[in-house]
Order: structure tokens, then C-alpha cells, then sequence
């Protein structure tokens, strides 16, 4: 072996890497250093790697895997699940001569969903240290690896380090012990809470000492810490000018025997938001005689130069009190002030008393006397507004009576001669109860014609001005006298509208309008009726029952027989009278359908009527043809 060593010349590395085609290739070597040739494999490294790995596989194929267990995350399986540990850290105090260190007790919140982590001090009041949340919930590092801290690191009586404070863990709940054992935890025995010196310092009984005062205000100040004596009173200040009655919130505190005065403000009050009438402070009752000219707004008042401060049983509800020179009305209080009257005072009955007042009746408005220009309705719309508006106007009415007018004929009732042959126009507008006059010049006649009176309302002599009565349609008929601002005039004539608005609305009109247009009528149609000229002379009811049968006449159509009528009638009149009772009357009258709700048989039958029961049926049935 030793002679072959000798024989071989070449001891150098295979060349492993070549070219082909530009690009560099590896090249496996086949020969040894000295020449030998290698064992080289015909297979490449991936597959001798897949015949490592590969597992012998039975003749019947691969086995079944089992099915995989149903996947559940972690924020669903551990969710609200927290595990609490009670820790505490010692904190240096270097700057108080009565503790040196001070023990702070915390629970420290693990949060299995996320792995985050909470340190959480109760609060202690007054106690003058921010406590609360120290260290919000978050993931918190376990080293300078970026390692962050695992249930599996936390355990009973040990220390962790969070942000460079040390905690002591010494105990935890009962949920996070039985999850750590079920975990196969073996939790360390529980270690009792370190106490705070200073706390435990002052736990101790206070010294007991005799005040050299009679009263004990440190005392009190800790008994009546945050008892306040609450009082509900009123400052009427009417009397004065400008003056008013005002609500007020009236604090006594116990624990100094000072007294705050509040404003009570209601909404849209006007006033300012300003909360305080007085701020708190003692308030005396009696000066002594030299200190009443002390300049209080300068100096503050001590006790030298008072005799007597105000104190609680000053304050009594339904007693007048007087505060820096206003009189106080108290009406009421609380129940915590109730109660503490009863036990400090006895005094049980403090009931509330009604302070509110009636409003006074409202004062009737007076409107001013009417001076004559405009209509008053007009004149009184001042009175009601800085701004007067237009009174209201019917609109239904001037809607169906829209362009409706009503025409007369008068004359001028004057003792002037010139003024008989004057005739005027009256225009009665019905939508608006306004009255125009007219008159038609006359040439020669040595006055102007044209418009005597603009469209304005009429008042009716004798109406008062507060409540005025306005001329109507139905005041308006021949022969009637309209009296315009003191001029007197006497109605002539009618146009046809008048006579056909009179008929529509016979109702609003007197008989003796209607007399008074049926005889214009019966003048103007055919001759007169046929009666003894002595008679009518004679009597001149009967000259108006003969217009009436003739008016009713020439209306008349489609009525029945008068023969038939008077048979009827005189079928019920047993006695031949000529006359039948009113109940009897009528029911014949609607047995022939006869219109007795017109105006002008209204009018026929009050005219044949005899007494209270009696109708004369004679005539009545004469207004009927034949």
C-alpha cells in the first residue's frame, strides 16, 4: 500500500464547476485526490431525500387518517375568561419624615383570549394617590427579547417585573387556581398581603386631648362633613317700584355654621346665569354697637365685633329671616332637614307652605271714545297692536255675494225747497254691508251731481258707539227713512234685483216691507182688484187684505181649485161660520199641498185670523183661482 501511495503523482480536487453554452454548472467529481476513482450514485439528492423519508406501505394501500377535531379560536374558546392574581409593590417615599416606603396593593388581570395583560389598583378615597388603571390592558414584555409574558410564567410567591417595578404575587381567585391545575400547574402555597405601615399608622385609636375651648370645631367639622340644611324662600319685593318675588336656595352647613344663598332661574327668565346671591360665609345676627359702621365690603367681621352669628335653629320654615338687609321668606325644605330638626330640635311639624299667588283677573280693555273718522271696527284695531291689522272679514259671505248690489230710489227730506226735487241712488253692497249714494245730475238745477257718499257703513240712529248697529237689507223698503250722518232720506223706489232678493228671502223683511212692494207691484201690473170703492175707503185693512189676495193671485200656479178647498172647508165648519180652528186649518192646507211657509200666506193668514183659534176661510180661499 505504502509502494502504491508512492506511485501516484496527482493529489488535487476534482474540478466541480464548468461552463456549457455560457451559463456556469456543477459538475459531480468521479475521481479522488490521488486519482482513485469514486463510487458516484446515479441518483440525484432530492430523490435519495424522498427514498429517506419514504414509510413502508402494506400491500392493501395507505391507511385512513382519523378525521381532524373541529378547530375553535382562542378569542371564542377563552372568551371572558380571566385569571385575577392579588400582588403588591413596595414604592420609596423619600421625602416624609413618617414613612420611609409605602406597600401598594394591585390585581393583576390575565386576559386568556388575546394574552394581554391589566394591573389594576383599588381606589382608596382621600387617600392622595392616583390610583385606578396603572397599566391598561396590553401584552406585556417578559424580557429584553421581545418576549411577552404566558400564564405559564405566573404563579403564587413569585415576582414578576413589568416596566421596571417589581410585583409580589401572593394570591389568586378560585377560577384561576382550578384552570393552572388543570393545566398541570403545581401552583406555590399562598402568601399573605404585606400591609402598609402608614395605613395601619393611622388605623390606630387618635389620641385623646381636652381643648381648652368649650366647643370642639374639629369635631364637628368631622361630624358634619357634607351635611348641609337645604331651605326654599322667597324675597317679595313688590312693595317697592320695579320690584318682584323672587325664589332662592338658601345652604346652611353644619360642619362651620356658614350660609350660601342661591338663585333659582327658570327659562327665559331674562336674568343673567349667574349662580350665587351670596357666597358662603358666616353671618352675624347681632353686632356689637361699635362695629356698625365697620366697613365690611373691606374687611372680613370676627368675632369681636359680633354678639351672636346666625345658627340653625334661626332657619325655621314659615318665619321671616333677615340676610344683609333683605328679608327672607322660608316655605320650605328638605327631608334631610326635617329629619335633623326632629332629632336636634324636636320639632316634627314643619309643613310647606303656599307661597304662589293668583294671578289677578285680567284687566278689562277700555278702548278709547270713538272720534269719528273710520268705521269704529277700523278705529279699535289700534288699540290692539302697535301694528293694527284689518279686521277679519266674513270671506263666506263675500263669496256667495260677490257682485250682488241692491238699488233704491230716494229723495232728500229737507225744509230747503231746492232740495224736494233731488233724487239719489242708493247701492247696497250685500257682500259687505256698505252703503254708496249717488245722485244724477240735473242740468240747471244749480248743483253738481256725481258721488254724494263713498261705499262706507251706515250706522242706525240711536245705537251706541261702543256696540253700533249697521243699516241691513231689511231696513231698506218703500217709504222707509234712512238717516245718513243726520241727513234724512225716504226710499221711492226699488229696482227688479231688490224685489227678487225680497222674494228669496221674505224672512229677514218685516210685513210692512213687504206690503209696501206688493203695492208697488200690484201698481204697476194689471187693474185693481174688484171691490166697493166706499169699502176700501172706509176701511184700510181691507184695501191691504185685497192687495194681498191680488199679489197672491198673480203668483199663483199649478194650485188647486178654490172650490175644492171651500168644500173642504166647509165640510169641517158644521155650523156654517166661516171660520175653523187653526189645528183644523192646517191640516186641510197640507191635504192640498197649499204653501203655507210663503211669506205672502203667511201674511194672508195672520191677516184671516180671529182670536188665538179661529181662521176665516172665506177669504183665505179667494187668493186661490178658479
Amino acid at each position: 500500500k505504502v509502494g502504491k501511495l508512492f506511485d501516484k503523482t496527482a493529489f488535487h480536487r476534482s474540478q466541480t464547476l464548468g461552463y456549457r453554452n455560457g451559463y456556469a454548472v456543477v459538475r459531480h467529481p468521479t475521481v479522488g485526490i490521488g486519482g482513485d476513482r469514486l463510487q458516484v450514485s446515479q441518483l440525484s439528492q432530492a430523490e435519495l431525500d424522498k427514498l429517506a423519508s419514504k414509510a413502508p406501505v402494506l400491500t392493501y394501500g395507505q391507511p385512513k387518517q382519523a378525521p381532524r377535531a373541529e378547530f375553535i379560536p382562542a378569542y371564542v374558546a377563552f372568551d371572558k375568561k380571566v385569571l385575577k392574581f392579588d400582588a403588591y409593590f413596595q414604592e420609596d417615599v423619600p421625602l416624609s419624615t413618617e414613612e420611609h416606603y409605602r406597600i401598594r396593593q394591585v390585581n393583576i388581570y390575565y386576559y386568556l383570549e388575546d394574552d394581554s395583560m391589566s394591573v389594576i389598583e383599588p381606589v382608596v378615597e382621600n387617600s392622595g394617590i392616583p390610583q385606578g388603571k396603572l397599566i391598561k390592558r396590553q401584552r406585556l414584555a417578559k424580557n429584553d427579547r421581545g418576549d411577552h409574558y404566558h400564564w405559564k410564567d405566573l404563579n403564587r410567591g413569585i415576582n414578576i417585573t413589568i416596566y421596571g417595578r417589581t410585583f409580589r404575587i401572593v394570591d389568586c381567585d378560585k377560577f384561576t387556581q382550578v384552570f393552572l391545575e388543570s393545566q398541570g400547574i403545581e401552583l406555590n402555597p399562598p402568601e399573605k398581603m404585606a400591609l402598609d405601615p402608614y395605613t395601619e399608622l393611622r388605623k390606630q385609636p387618635l389620641r385623646k386631648y381636652v381643648t381648652p375651648t368649650d366647643f370642639d370645631q374639629l369635631k364637628q367639622f368631622l361630624t358634619f362633613d357634607k351635611q348641609v340644611l337645604r331651605f326654599y324662600a322667597i324675597w317679595d319685593d313688590t312693595d317697592s317700584m320695579f320690584g318682584e318675588c323672587r325664589t332662592y336656595i338658601i345652604h346652611y352647613y353644619l360642619m362651620d355654621d356658614t350660609v350660601e344663598i342661591r338663585e333659582v332661574h327658570e327659562r327665559n327668565d331674562g336674568r343673567d346665569p349667574f349662580p350665587l346671591l351670596m357666597s358662603r360665609q358666616r353671618m352675624p345676627k347681632v353686632l356689637v354697637e361699635n362695629a356698625k359702621n365697620f366697613p365690611r365690603c373691606v374687611l372680613e367681621i370676627s368675632d369681636k365685633e359680633v354678639l351672636e352669628w346666625y345658627t340653625a335653629k334661626d332657619f325655621i320654615v314659615g318665619k321671616p329671616l333677615t340676610i344683609l338687609g333683605r328679608t327672607f321668606f322660608i316655605y320650605d325644605c328638605d327631608p334631610f332637614t326635617r329629619q335633623y330638626y326632629k332629632e336636634k330640635f324636636g320639632i316634627s311639624d314643619l309643613p310647606r307652605i303656599d307661597v304662589s299667588k293668583k294671578e289677578p283677573p285680567p284687566v278689562k280693555q277700555e278702548l278709547p271714545p270713538y272720534n269719528g273718522y273710520g268705521l269704529v271696527e277700523d278705529s279699535a284695531q289700534n288699540c290692539f297692536a302697535l301694528i293694527p291689522k284689518a279686521p277679519k272679514k266674513d270671506v263666506i259671505k263675500m263669496l256667495m255675494n260677490e257682485n250682488k248690489v241692491l238699488r233704491y230710489l230716494a229723495a232728500l227730506e229737507s225744509p230747503i225747497p231746492e232740495d224736494k226735487d233731488r233724487r239719489f241712488v242708493f247701492s247696497y253692497f250685500l257682500a259687505t254691508d256698505m252703503i254708496s249714494i249717488f245722485e244724477p245730475p240735473v242740468r240747471n238745477s244749480g248743483i253738481i251731481g256725481g258721488k254724494y257718499l263713498g261705499r262706507t257703513k251706515v250706522v242706525k240712529p240711536g245705537s251706541s258707539v261702543e256696540n253700533p248697529t249697521y243699516y241691513g237689507p231689511s231696513d231698506f223698503f218703500i217709504g222707509a227713512v234712512i238717516e245718513v250722518f243726520g241727513h234724512r232720506f225716504v226710499i221711492l223706489d226699488t229696482d227688479d234685483c231688490v224685489l227678487k232678493y225680497m222674494e228669496s228671502n221674505a224672512a229677514q223683511y218685516s210685513p210692512e216691507a213687504l206690503l209696501s212692494v206688493q203695492s208697488r207691484v200690484r201698481k204697476q201690473g194689471a187693474p185693481a182688484p174688484e171691490l166697493d170703492n166706499q169699502q176700501m175707503e172706509e176701511d184700510p185693512g181691507v184695501q191691504e187684505l185685497e192687495a194681498l189676495i191680488d199679489t197672491i193671485q198673480r203668483q199663483g200656479k199649478d194650485r188647486p181649485c178654490r172650490d175644492n178647498i171651500r168644500k173642504m172647508f166647509q165640510i169641517y165648519d158644521k155650523e156654517a161660520s166661516g171660520h175653523v180652528d187653526r189645528e183644523t186649518f192646517f191640516k186641510i192646507c197640507d191635504s192640498f199641498h197649499l204653501p203655507v211657509d210663503d211669506s205672502l200666506v203667511k201674511e194672508l193668514i195672520r191677516m184671516c185670523s180671529h182670536g188665538e183659534d179661529k181662521i176665516d176661510y172665506y177669504n183665505f180661499v179667494r187668493a186661490f183661482s178658479n
